[in-house]
């Protein structure tokens, strides 16, 4: 089931530019360890979902994970062998705008060795460069 917003106010958006590092969504906010971006990239629904499903395939119903992004950007395609011109073409893929500092999973309730093997089993599904980071202690 590919992960997408149940409604949007507006069907189609420019792609824009992806600049600077993440401000919001970079600490280990609901796990002890989490997956954290290096780079910057798309990062579509499907690969979201094979992340997932690789993580909780290993882990087999011990600990928890949870998923940090969401995909909320449409990405428009036209047909193949279509002329130029003619506006915009159909919404084709939903991706999550990913900046270096995201965090895209969490794992908790595992210890540290399980959790590890898993995060790198969700960074084999990534098309960019992450790291596995940990939660700091409250001050």
């Amino acid at each position: 089931m590919a992960l997408m917003p149940k409604r949007v106010k507006r069907r189609k958006q420019h792609r824009g530019t992806l600049k600077g590092r993440a401000t919001r969504g970079n600490t280990v906010a609901f796990g002890e360890f989490g997956l954290q971006s290096t780079q910057r990239a798309w990062l579509n629904s499907r690969q979201i979902e094979a992340g997932r499903i690789a993580a909780s395939h290993f882990l087999s119903g011990e600990g928890r994970i949870w998923i940090r992004v969401f995909p909320h950007k449409p990405i428009t395609a036209k047909p193949a062998e279509v002329r130029m011109g003619t506006g915009k073409g159909d919404v084709d893929d939903w991706v999550v705008t990913v900046k270096p500092g995201t965090i895209l999973y969490e794992i908790g309730g595992v210890d540290e060795a399980k959790a590890k093997v898993a995060l790198n089993r969700i960074a084999h599904k990534m098309p960019f460069r992450v790291r596995m980071a940990r939660r700091r202690p409250k001050l």
